[in-house]
């Protein structure tokens, strides 16, 4: 894990690396749920485009952040 400002911990004490690269898809699939606002969700969009670029889970972030803003209405 790297220690750079772009990794600041959200809220919830947790980094966009720690959400999204545990070792299994269980366990990347509860950090995304567990992201409750815009900010949070952006810092993780930036770090999967900056590394891995998986495209499932760009999708995931896509509708969690549908999700979120559903609530706001």
């Amino acid at each position: 894990m790297s220690d750079s400002s772009d990794q600041a911990a959200e809220p919830d004490g947790l980094t966009p690396e720690q959400r999204l690269d545990p070792p299994s898809t269980r366990l990347i699939n509860a950090g995304i749920v567990t992201i409750n606002d815009m900010e949070t969700l952006r810092a993780c969009v930036a770090y999967e485009n900056a590394n891995q670029q998986r495209v499932q889970i760009l999708r995931r972030l896509k509708q969690r952040a549908t999700e979120i803003r559903s609530q706001g209405d």
